[in-house]
């Protein structure tokens, strides 16, 4: 047999791997893990959805109102879950502190879980179906993302959420419409022509929402594609490994091993970060090491004369712009986020609003933090979103400290009462927002009958009175 005909089998393989995924092979571990990932989802978006591009495309989304029973978070409509996912997704991506898969560089969350809720929400369907489903999709975008290369992908300036997150939706959708393996192939071949996602926002200080309509882009295909592979319309097979799949396509060095079972036989959702400050996740470390050089040697930063950052080649050629002149690009700049974490707290949202654009304490630090390239910990990522930090004062004192997992890494995991107090701190600035004992209430019973809706329902605004 060719060596491209046993190529094509391994995307087949996958498909009909992740389409025989149950309930019942669940761990208790693994409905631990997905509970804590729904908690932090959920109160991400819902707080996402109050910002005012959120606010804007839900004017759009209005004309849509009763076309489907998916509800838009914040909203008391409800739509088609293609839109439903869209907005709720994009909002679960639009404040930096949604989940991420480090070997992929990706944000699983924000469009798969926003997907089998809107999917599950509108067909009623329980949460039996609607959590192997989730797993499927994480296990889609980390094994992807793996065999592509994320690490060559976002330097070649593509963004991986955007690349991997629709293949991820597709099989999430997929399992909930019950198509098979061959389905599930047949949709990642629909989705392959609409794979993409520029990096160019990273260079830009203003147009920066389209960042976060990625996640809602790849959860918007991810179901269409689904719905139409379920009315037997046929996509290209060999989406991933064929001789134009994504792999081929976007790929440097493809590893097609990484689409077989994980040699760990550790399920995707168990490598995966939540985020305690609203920022891009390769400075988590970066933050912690600040934190920790600041709490063993108190410094006043106008003592300091220099910060210098080492990580990995990407800190250096992505994130480097000094005057951010939107939320995101700011979430996006290394020394906007050195500078900010300095002078505000890194765990508030509003560190990175554009109040502080001009504080000229902020900008006076921006102008001294450098960053260089580390090998050792370029050798590690994208496994280790590793860095360090130097600080230098007047008076030529020099301090550094390294940290290679940050909290909220699986090997440095948020407590479950952590990721309570971060949903609990988001939803305080909502008004009637649940509280975190009745959304956990609703994750505990998701596996009811009508327990997909009654955990939805709770983030419309008129569910939350």
């Amino acid at each position: 047999m060719p060596l491209e005909s046993l190529q094509l089998d391994k995307t087949a393989q996958l498909a009909e791997e992740l389409s025989l995924l149950s309930y019942e092979s669940l761990t208790v571990l693994d409905k631990t893990q997905l509970k804590r990932l729904l908690l932090d989802h959920v109160g991400v978006c819902r707080r996402g959805a109050e910002q005012s591009w959120c606010v804007t495309l839900r004017k759009w989304a209005k004309k849509y109102n009763l076309t489907g029973a998916s509800p838009v978070f914040g909203t008391e409509f409800t739509t088609a879950p293609n839109v439903a996912a869209l907005l709720n997704a994009a909002a679960a991506h639009g404040m930096e502190l949604d989940d991420t898969h480090d070997s992929s560089i990706s944000h699983p969350g924000a469009a798969v879980i926003a997907a089998a809720l809107a999917v599950g929400a509108h067909k009623n369907i329980n949460g039996e179906k609607v959590m192997p489903a989730i797993v499927a999709g994480y296990e889609a975008i980390g094994r992807i993302g793996r065999t592509v290369g994320a690490d060559d992908v976002i330097e070649y300036g593509y963004h991986p959420t955007a690349l991997f997150g629709g293949f991820g939706v597709a099989v999430t959708v997929g399992k909930l419409l019950g198509l098979s393996g061959n389905g599930i192939a047949s949709a990642w071949g629909l989705l392959l022509s609409m794979a993409g996602g520029s990096m160019q926002f990273s260079q830009d200080p203003f147009g920066t929402t389209v960042k976060r309509l990625h996640g809602g882009y790849v959860a918007h295909n991810g179901i269409l594609v689904a719905e139409f592979a379920s009315l037997g319309i046929d996509g290209p097979k060999g989406s991933i490994d064929g001789k134009f799949g994504l792999a081929n396509l976007f790929g440097k060095k493809p590893d097609f091993d990484e689409l077989s079972t994980n040699n760990d036989n550790l399920l995707e959702i168990h490598k995966i970060s939540l985020k305690p400050y609203p920022c891009c996740r390769l400075f988590h470390s970066t933050i912690d090491a600040l934190i920790e050089v600041m709490g063993h040697y108190p410094i006043d930063p106008s003592d300091i004369l220099k910060v210098i950052i080492g990580g990995p080649r990407i800190m250096v050629t992505q994130h480097m712009m000094r005057r951010p002149e939107s939320i995101m690009a700011a979430q996006y700049s290394l020394p906007f986020t050195i500078a900010t974490s300095l002078i505000n707290n890194p765990g508030e949202y509003e560190s990175y609003t554009d109040k502080h654009f001009n504080d000229q304490r902020i900008l006076s630090l921006c102008d001294i933090v450098d960053a260089e390239e580390d090998a050792e910990l370029e050798y590690v990522f994208p496994e280790h979103f590793g860095s360090w930090v130097e600080i230098v004062t007047q008076h030529g004192k020099s301090k550094r400290v390294k940290v290679i997992d940050s909290i909220g890494t699986p090997e440095n995991p948020m407590k479950l009462e952590d990721i309570e107090i971060k949903v609990s701190n988001l939803l305080s600035k909502v008004q009637h927002a649940p509280s975190v004992r009745d959304i956990g209430e609703a994750i505990q019973n998701v596996t009811q009958d009508g327990g997909t809706r009654r955990l939805v329902s709770l983030f419309s605004s008129k569910g939350s009175n």
